[in-house]
């Protein structure tokens, strides 16, 4: 991330595919302020608070799960049918923190190894780093999981001597794949975890975003029975990745270290104390505020977003079948249903080199694959993202990308 902001800053007027970020033109300076008032309005008016409590809440230190838990656990139950225990919530400091926190609480010695589906999220990864927690890379399939190498990995893994402690997945839209798991794939992921004893750690930043309803999925989450999966929620593209505020949902009974049985999420609370106190209570009532003005329902709240990225994807899918119409020139790409990404394959090396040569020659930026893979691997495949251009920057970027790839496949 830190190399695409250089090579952005770098070179100013090219045309960038590379970043993740929502759509600007829905974001209005005025609403921070409308969505405040709205949340000191609901602490008044539905929660009591005297005037003293509501100046407090906002000012002060706050609650280490934070202030919002109660709005999160309406909005999951609304927009994912996910029916919890607000107590189960703790809000994080985006969902980085989320992943953070849960990777912490899981690695408790050196034989604790997660397992990810690869190509995978370099939050997660990094996040891993940090806890010095092995990664275990889990093949992909068309439908997002490789459900017989991951039965494969885990039992390899226990044979080596290690214990699997959780599966990090991302089964909609995922990023960078842009793929999603179909529902058998689902109910059959949660009997494995079930079956294994490991945790599903569910992320899910695009479920919103499908090109139709019916392309709409339920998370693992809502179809969860047996307490297998914790969920990694963001605001940051629903709502405003500014604000940072994510959560994660963690209703799994554990016993502390004095013997108690509690919820995972307060273990992850006790962590959270040691690393930012708590999140922002300011950032908070603005995405509480936000959720307020919706009825706790961001469905509605983001059609404006969603009919863009549809009309983007739609955009860059047709282009791309438009210029590598010949599957067995060698150059292809998926077609995400959903989401901010497509994944288009090459037959030669993608690197950072090559992307730094399409910026400076050829005015495009995109994400080379490789950052997603283990260290070292080769990938020849490239990332682009529909999220934050219009229609005519894709067809420019697009042609631009065209030039650079033919250019490769004649060798210069």
């Amino acid at each position: 991330m830190n190399f695409l902001n250089e090579i952005s800053h770098r070179y100013p007027d090219a045309i960038s595919l590379a970043a993740g970020r929502p759509a600007e033109q829905f974001f209005q300076t005025d609403s921070i302020e409308r969505y405040l008032r709205r949340f000191c309005l609901h602490l008044e008016q539905d929660l009591g608070y005297s005037e003293e409590e509501v100046r407090r809440t906002l000012f002060q230190y706050g609650r280490t799960k934070g202030i919002v838990h109660h709005l999160i656990a309406a909005n999951l139950a609304l927009d994912e049918g996910v029916f919890i225990d607000p107590e189960s919530i703790v809000v994080t400091v985006g969902c980085q923190e989320a992943m953070y926190l849960v990777l912490r609480a899981l690695r408790t010695a050196a034989s604790d190894v997660l397992l990810t589906v690869a190509p995978t999220y370099v939050g997660l990864t990094g996040a891993a780093r940090l806890v010095e927690m092995p990664v275990l890379p889990v093949a992909s399939s068309r439908g997002g999981v490789d459900l017989d190498d991951l039965l494969r990995q885990i039992r390899q893994a226990r044979a080596a001597g290690l214990r699997p402690r959780a599966c990090y997945v991302m089964p909609d839209f995922a990023n960078p794949s842009g793929v999603s798991m179909d529902l058998a794939d689902r109910r059959r992921l949660l009997a494995i975890a079930a079956a294994e004893g490991i945790l599903l750690l569910e992320d899910n930043p695009y479920g919103l975003f499908p090109h139709t309803d019916s392309q709409r999925q339920p998370t693992l989450k809502s179809l969860d029975e047996q307490r297998t999966v914790v969920y990694l929620g963001s605001f940051a593209k629903t709502a405003m990745p500014g604000a940072r505020v994510g959560y994660v949902v963690a209703d799994q009974s554990v016993v502390d270290s004095s013997g108690r049985t509690g919820l995972l999420a307060d273990q992850l609370s006790k962590i959270k104390s040691m690393l930012t106190v708590n999140t922002s209570p300011i950032a908070q009532a603005v995405v509480g505020g936000k959720l307020l003005e919706n009825g706790c329902s961001l469905l509605a709240a983001t059609e404006g977003e969603r009919a863009v990225y549809t009309d983007n994807m739609r955009v860059m899918v047709e282009g791309l079948a438009a210029r590598f119409p010949d599957v067995e020139g060698g150059v292809g790409h998926n077609a995400p249903t959903g989401g901010f990404f497509v994944v288009v394959t090459v037959p030669f090396r993608v690197d950072d080199a090559l992307l730094e040569r399409s910026a400076a020659d050829y005015g495009v930026l995109w994400t080379s694959m490789h950052h997603f893979y283990e260290p070292g691997m080769p990938v020849n495949a490239i990332r682009l993202s529909c999220s934050t251009v219009t229609p005519q920057q894709i067809e420019t970027g697009l042609d631009r990308l065209a030039r650079l790839i033919n250019d490769q496949l004649r060798g210069r």
